[in-house]
């Protein structure tokens, strides 16, 4: 599991996507969360604009990260 840090309240799942590196774009992202390939605390997340917090996992593309 890799840790990500985040120094603000909460990024949203399109951010974090990119922000990992997993897609260069919004528009990757967007398709990715639609297609349900990306899960959030063990549930497949269909909302691009889910508020990711501290202690969430994130499983994408066969990676596990959880937010510090």
């Amino acid at each position: 599991m890799e840790e990500i840090k985040i120094n603000t309240d909460y990024i949203t799942l399109d951010q974090f996507l990119k922000y990992v590196g997993i897609v260069e774009t919004g528009g990757q992202g967007k398709q990715m969360i639609l297609d349900g390939l990306i899960k959030v605390n063990g549930n497949i997340e269909l909302k691009r604009g889910k508020k990711l917090r501290k202690n969430d996992i994130v499983n994408a593309m066969g990676k596990e990260y959880i937010i510090k």
